[in-house]
Formats: structure tokens, sequence, C-alpha cells
């Protein structure tokens, strides 16, 4: 019979998103993780198989949990259009400043993922895929609720203008990773949310 887990699989899987988050894919060790979650190699291999299974776990929990606060903004029908895409930059501006340990900020493990893995990790590539496709869905309903209530008069389409908000959003992120100040990435929302209208 096997023995019951005597850990919080979920309090783990936390802080494993957070050392992937914190060191990327490839510079977390199996130490790394288990010194992050207070689990020996025996326990984290025995539930998580492996270091690329419990990092896919960990970028589907961080997608799921940044996906549910950001969708709850770009779906709020209380909000006009352009008014969910500046709530959408605001939590972004927020979210970076509230993960900036030892003054550099992580920016976004999806982010981050694309940039290190993407291009050769087919399984990582397919949950990125998902995940953009799905933000460029809500990005496209928020840009025509904003058509609808006059928040939004830009002539490019819909669709384009999904991308514009999901690239200027990861470029945020990015700028943010690089050491850009609050100053510089607002000036940069201004200009996107500028675009909106123009």
């Amino acid at each position: 019979m096997a023995r019951p887990r005597t850990f919080d699989e979920e309090r783990a899987l936390d802080a494993a998103m957070r050392t992937f988050w914190e060191k990327g894919y490839e510079a977390t060790s199996t130490q790394d993780l288990c010194d992050a979650t207070g689990l020996g190699r025996s326990s984290i291999y025995n539930t998580f198989k492996s270091k690329h299974d419990l990092f896919q776990r960990a970028l589907h929990r961080y997608m799921t949990t940044m996906n549910a606060v950001q969708l709850a903004v770009l779906e709020d029908i209380g909000r006009s259009g352009a008014d969910r895409i500046r709530a959408l930059f605001a939590l972004v501006l927020d979210g970076d400043a509230e993960n900036r340990p030892q003054g550099h900020s992580l920016g976004c493990l999806s982010v981050n993922t694309t940039v290190e893995l993407a291009a050769r990790d087919a399984v990582a590539a397919r949950i990125l895929e998902s995940d953009t496709a799905r933000r460029l869905d809500v990005l496209r309903a928020a840009v025509e609720a904003g058509r609808r209530d006059g928040s939004i008069t830009s002539a490019r389409g819909a669709g384009d203008l999904a991308r514009f908000i999901n690239a200027t959003v990861a470029g945020l992120r990015v700028s943010a990773q690089g050491g850009a100040d609050r100053a510089a990435l607002e000036s940069v929302v201004a200009i996107a949310l500028d675009a909106l209208t123009a």
C-alpha cells in the first residue's frame, strides 16, 4: 500500500512555480526545487515525475492564476472596452512592481518561457500557443466592445489591435525586466492607449 503524502502538493507547486519564474527552466536545478519546496528528490520525482513535468504544471498554474485576474478585468461588462484595456495595463504595471525581488523584475513566466523554450520545447510551445489564443480572443472581444460603446475608434481590425495590445503587454514585461522604471512604462501604456483611438 502506498504511503499517504505528508505535504501540501499545491504549496509545493507554488514554490516550484516561483523558482522557475525567478531562475528560468534551465537554470533551475533539482536542488533548487528541493530547497524551494522543502521536499526531497524522491518526493519531487514520485509526485511530479520529472523536472519537465513539474515545470509544465507550474507554467499551467501560473497561467491559470494570472489569467483569472486579467480575464476578469477584460470581461467586465461594467467597463467600457478602452477602460478594460486600461485596467489590464494597470494590472501589468502593478504586478511587475510586486514582483521585484532584489530590485529587478521577474517579468512574466509566460514571456520568459517563450524566449527560453518555445523554439525547442514542443510541449511548452503548445501550452504557450493555447494561452496566447485564449488571451487574444478575450482582447479581441474587449476591442469589439470598445467599438460598440465608442471608446475605441481606431480603424484597425479588432484582431490586429488585440495582437498589438498583447505584444505591448509582453514588451512592458521585458522592458521592466531590463530595468525600465515606472514612468517609462507608463509612457508606453499612454501611447498604446492613444493608438486605440487613432
